[in-house]
């Protein structure tokens, strides 16, 4: 039986409401591809755009192995527990050959999943770089409409150009964990300049003499990637499993964005976020448009770059070509 027709109207009231039947259908919504969708989308997000914008934005990201769906899951019920509402939107890597996704990180959240007053919310990272759906700065949105304080993105993690989740959210939380050997191996120099805060996770048990180990040699790596009178990202330790440390990174997250708040750099930042958001709109919606204009040359126009009849810069030529052919054709009849 096919769905009803999106009435946005009622599904913008029935998120202002806290409806999660509501909320997870508008989340769907904004992250459909499908052109219906992307305008209903739109009207959507144009009717929640004046009760977004209060919520605190953490993205999460971290080293393979850190715990952070397990981090996520401890610091959320802890916030809940203490009155506030937590919406996690967990970006679940997705297979490049047939664009499935586990979606297991709501699995290894179940408390924090189970509370009344917490939103967990998988979603696949689809073809996008980053651990970052395209959706997802909607889909903070669409949470913060519907009353969430904390708004957290757990990036897919460290290996990909985690440049996408930090252009988005207020502060950028790094998880991080003590390594036999080199303490730094597997971090990249490009994550720790962009962390805000780090946490060296499983400092519990034997991991607890390591941890601060490894805290003090990533503060050491930090002075002098950042000399001078500049803001250093705090290192602190802490384990998701004991809940050790967890009041410390959370009171860091939130002197973060009273620092920024202090310096009037919090609402340049979210500005110039609006910025990038309505480029990288751009940049899909046209990835989409060319990827629709070449629907009819493009398996044979990968087919001849994969065996090498042609190069890849001979395939972009006709991709785009096609793409000209089909703006042109369409600006005529119009």
């Amino acid at each position: 039986m096919p769905r009803p027709p999106i009435d946005v109207v009622a599904l913008a009231d029935g998120v202002l409401a806290g409806n999660r039947g509501a909320i997870a259908r508008a989340i769907t919504v904004v992250e459909s591809a499908r052109p219906d969708h992307r305008d209903k989308a739109s009207e959507l997000l144009s009717r929640l755009a004046a009760y977004t914008g209060k919520a605190v934005r953490v993205g999460i990201t971290g080293v393979p192995g850190a715990g952070k769906s397990t981090f996520v899951n401890a610091l959320g019920v802890r916030l809940v527990e203490r009155g506030e509402r937590v919406a996690v939107v967990a970006v679940d890597p997705s297979s490049r050959r047939t664009g499935g996704s586990i979606l297991g990180d709501r699995t290894r959240m179940a408390d924090l999943t189970a509370l009344e007053g917490a939103f967990v919310r998988p979603s696949p990272s689809g073809r996008h770089l980053g651990g970052v759906a395209r959706a997802t700065r909607e889909s903070m949105l669409v949470l913060e409409a519907a009353g969430y304080g904390v708004v957290i993105v757990e990036t897919v993690g460290v290996g990909q150009n985690e440049i996408a989740v930090s252009e988005m959210v207020d502060t950028f939380l790094l998880l991080t964990l003590a390594r036999s050997g080199d303490q730094l191996q597997g971090i990249k120099r490009g994550i720790l300049e962009l962390a805000d805060v780090i946490a060296v996770n499983k400092a519990d048990g034997e991991g607890e003499g390591p941890a601060r180990v490894a805290a003090r040699e990533l503060s050491g790596a930090m002075r002098l990637m950042m000399p001078g009178d500049v803001r250093r990202p705090p290192v602190l330790t802490c384990s998701a499993l004991t809940g050790a440390g967890l009041d410390e990174v959370w009171a860091a997250v939130l002197a973060h964005r009273e620092w920024l708040v202090g310096q009037g750099s919090l609402a340049a930042r979210r500005a110039q976020q609006q910025e990038d958001w309505m480029w990288a709109m751009v940049d899909a919606h046209l990835q989409d448009a060319v990827r629709e204009s070449a629907r009819g040359i493009r398996a044979r126009v990968e087919a001849e770059v994969r065996s090498g009849r042609i190069s890849a810069v001979e395939g972009c030529s006709r991709i785009l070509a096609a793409y000209a052919v089909d703006v042109q054709t369409r600006g005529t009849a119009d």
